[in-house]
């Protein structure tokens, strides 16, 4: 095909707008696989990306979309041949290099993981980088030496894609998981997805103490600011959170009392840069010891029209779990 349907998102003059359009295969960038795609998702950042909100894009103009699952049509790399199914996050796909809201990508073989056994290309971008996220956090807690016996674990933002995934992860792997949400009409739902406690993100939001009572040892923060200063005040001493969101903000108006009073540990979490080998771990242990089942009730699949509202809505906070966008 010479054209493809593709989310193009332009800023000139004229302003900053997304528009779903055709694009020409000549201007795709450089990179040694071609992939026919076949399935995207909608993260937060996507939303962010789409409506402008924050300067996620850095090149114009810039197809949409961090994540894509697809069938290899061309290949100048060793690992991939045509026919083979591969799933793509992050790399700066999205930002700086063409994304996945299209027919058709073009990227380098080394950005790209095999579709591990036993996982479709539909549930693979159901998990999406929200899920293999979620992954990414608690294999960090794992090797800081967090074990389930320490005490509870908190997760922000809960009913969120990454939220909605740590969840299940963690309440799989042993753990007591307390849920903050701003959305009480989900307590059925985070309570499914294995939840023993749920709290109001009221209680976590607000401007806190530089310190205060002990009640979880681990966690996962998909909310920065005051939300994750917050939770760091209120974990246990040794204990260690995962911080991987900024959906309330940037900042992190906190203190060093946490760290050097109850020898607490910030654990950074990169899904954009992380390494292939850590990757290819954390893709196989999703395929193995995520529910399908609950991962299949966390999802709502959608056509490829209906990204551009889908963007806004995750963004006001109206969408739950994740999103599987059918491009085919």
């Amino acid at each position: 095909m010479s054209t493809f349907k593709a989310l193009r998102i332009d800023k000139d003059d004229a302003g900053y707008r997304a528009a779903i359009t055709q694009f020409d295969d000549a201007d795709l960038m450089e990179g040694d696989v071609t992939v026919r795609v076949t399935h995207s998702t909608v993260n937060y950042k996507d939303g962010l990306a789409i409506t402008g909100k924050s300067p996620v894009v850095r090149r114009f103009p810039m197809i949409s979309g961090i994540d894509f699952a697809g069938v290899v049509e061309s290949s100048q790399h060793a690992e991939f041949k045509p026919g083979d199914q591969v799933i793509l996050n992050g790399w700066g796909v999205g930002e700086t290099h063409l994304g996945g809201h299209a027919q058709r990508a073009r990227v380098k073989g080394d950005w790209l993981v095999p579709l591990p056994a036993g996982l479709s290309a539909a549930q693979a971008m159901s998990i999406g980088t929200a899920g293999y996220t979620a992954m990414l956090a608690l294999m960090a807690l794992e090797r800081f030496g967090a074990k389930p016996a320490d005490g509870p674990a908190i997760v922000t933002g809960a009913a969120g894609g990454v939220g909605s995934v740590a969840i299940a992860l963690l309440s799989r792997a042993g753990w007591h998981v307390i849920a903050s949400s701003g959305r009480p009409q989900e307590k059925d739902y985070l309570h499914h997805l294995g939840a023993s406690e749920i709290i109001e993100r009221a209680e976590l939001s607000a401007p806190g103490r530089p310190l205060g009572k002990e009640r979880w040892a681990a966690g996962v923060d998909c909310v920065g600011s005051h939300t994750l200063a917050n939770v760091l005040a209120q974990t246990k001493t040794h204990g260690a959170i995962a911080a991987c969101g900024l959906a309330q903000g940037m900042d992190l108006p906190a203190t060093v009392a946490p760290f050097i009073l109850r020898g607490v540990s910030l654990l950074g979490i990169d899904s954009v840069m992380c390494p292939k080998v850590k990757r290819l771990e954390a893709w196989n242990r999703l395929a193995h010891e995520l529910d399908h089942a609950k991962l299949a009730e966390i999802t709502t699949t959608i056509s490829f029209d209906e990204v551009p509202e889908t963007a806004r809505a995750i963004l006001e906070g109206h969408v739950r779990g994740r999103v599987v966008v059918e491009i085919a």
